[in-house]
């Protein structure tokens, strides 16, 4: 049945009456959850007026069968998952302090249903970053602790004889989470860092000759230290390419700190998190991203920006068209997440060093002269010309 759900655009106009009634039933049902989550209490029964525009649109949307309009502000598909992303920043806010941007970044690859690599120090809060996320979704999770010895079974599961049964059965590997902190990453062999890739792309593990589905939703958040590198593997430009996004927290400030000394005094913040977000607010988020409006001169600036670092002098490797995808999607999601239905050049521009730093390879001169991977990309975002801006004479 061809069906325009309620977070879609123009609906089809050859759909038959069963469909559009189908479809007007479905929206209203979507109107009365989204005004029962999000309307006041009582005792302050007056809506504000991004309140009162989302609940319009709700029901606009529900009495059209679909079609969304946009002279009424914000569309409520877009306010309802700005108001979630929000929650779940917030949530995790409570116990990683002072790290707001680092956080949102973790949200939006959440948003693109990508995967995050996390490279820094020791003790500045990587794995409570992960164990928050999945806490804040209500969802699984496995740490696995990567070390030389490690193989590809112990990730991805194995399959043991039955003697009951006379049959081979599945014994998954702690792979099968929805949230998996595959912790040092660069510490086991590539034999076994390649044991991710089939389950990062294609979202699936293949065991003995069979594929097994992976839990939705599924992120991968690996973790590598930057300053030790005796005994490791440094992770091949293939599987790097799979991340999403390469995220640094940093150590937090002064006042942070001091902060994080007090909140920690009796105990961990993380023990008296809860769940945030349903699964289906989460699939609202993942499904409203690409919704986004991305104009044709803003998709010609993010090809122009991946190909301009191809050519950079200081770049030995430049980031490929994976890396135009994902500059595009995390954009969506950065609009999404301040409130917006449309993408700006500015979106592309603050994204750009996350999405591609990881992406690209400096040159052995560039090394020894000390450049690094994100004035590279600063020079590139220099060069390109942004859409709508007068060049200068």
């Amino acid at each position: 049945m061809r069906v325009a759900g309620p977070r879609t655009g123009l609906m089809d106009g050859h759909l038959t009456e069963q469909e559009r009634l189908y479809n007007i039933l479905r929206n209203v049902h979507w109107a009365l959850g989204w005004l029962a989550r999000n309307l006041r209490p009582r005792e302050r029964v007056l809506l504000t007026k991004t309140e009162a525009v989302a609940a319009a649109g709700w029901l606009l949307v529900a009495a059209h069968g679909g079609v969304t309009l946009a002279a009424y502000g914000k569309s409520a598909v877009v306010e309802e998952a700005k108001l979630i992303a929000e929650r779940l920043v917030h949530n995790l806010e409570r116990v990683i302090l002072g790290k707001t941007e680092e956080l949102q970044l973790a949200v939006m690859t959440l948003m693109c249903k990508g995967h995050l690599l996390i490279e820094d120090v020791p003790g500045v809060g990587k794995t409570i970053l992960a164990r928050s996320i999945a806490l804040s979704i209500g969802g699984t999770f496995r740490r696995i602790q990567f070390t030389p010895d490690l193989l590809p079974t112990d990730i991805t599961g194995v399959s043991v004889f039955n003697q009951k049964t006379d049959e081979f059965e599945y014994r998954a590997g702690p792979i099968m989470a929805q949230v998996v902190l595959a912790d040092e990453i660069n510490r086991a062999s590539p034999k076994t860092q390649a044991a991710l890739l089939e389950s990062m792309e294609e979202r699936q593990v293949t065991v003995d000759g069979v594929t097994h589905p992976m839990p939705t939703p599924f992120i991968v958040m690996a973790t590598q230290n930057p300053i030790e590198y005796e005994g490791t593997f440094p992770l091949p430009e293939t599987e790097l390419d799979r991340f999403l996004v390469r995220l640094h927290l940093g150590y937090p400030s002064v006042e942070d700190e001091i902060e994080v000394l007090e909140a920690q005094r009796f105990a961990h913040p993380i023990e008296s998190l809860e769940k945030v977000i349903e699964v289906s607010e989460l699939a609202v988020l993942q499904s409203a991203a690409p919704e986004v409006h991305v104009d044709q001169a803003i998709r010609e600036y993010i090809v122009m920006v991946v190909a301009a670092t191809r050519t950079h002098g200081n770049l030995y490797l430049g980031a490929s068209p994976r890396g135009s995808l994902a500059l595009f999607r995390l954009s969506q999601a950065r609009a999404l997440l301040d409130g917006r239905d449309f993408v700006l050049p500015d979106d592309v521009k603050e994204l750009a060093y996350p999405a591609l730093g990881h992406r690209i390879i400096l040159s052995s001169a560039a090394r020894i002269q000390g450049a690094t991977a994100e004035e590279a990309i600063a020079e590139v975002l220099s060069q390109v010309d942004v859409p709508g801006a007068t060049p200068e004479p």
